[in-house]
């Protein structure tokens, strides 16, 4: 499985439990999706700005109020789902000129 691919997947779970934790108002476990997994995953997917972000978010200037912390999740959700349509249509393209390209492999035998 390419990595971008596996970038993708993990965003579509990560972003799945974002999702059911926000309509759920699980601001626990919200809080610790936003720490841990998406900098985990921003790391792995090379985007350290974001992951500085997610750091950020708790460590710089911590939400006073419930309605100040949720608005920031919104954001973050909202930042990750750009990120989700950007992979899907670059692993879509690759998906689907990887098989046009291998028509053309010119195949050598050796005798």
């Amino acid at each position: 499985m390419p990595h971008s691919l596996k970038i993708q997947l993990a965003l579509e779970d990560l972003l799945a439990d974002l999702h059911h934790a926000r309509r759920h108002d699980q601001l626990g476990r919200l809080a610790l999706l936003a720490y841990c997994e998406v900098k985990g995953w921003a790391r792995l997917a090379n985007m350290p700005d974001l992951a500085d972000k997610s750091l950020r978010l708790f460590s710089e200037n911590p939400c006073l109020t419930i309605v100040e912390f949720l608005k920031k999740i919104d954001d973050m959700i909202a930042t990750l789902e750009l990120h989700e349509q950007s992979l899907q249509r670059s692993n879509a393209i690759c998906s689907t000129t990887v098989p046009v390209l291998s028509r053309f492999k010119v195949h050598h035998s050796i005798t």
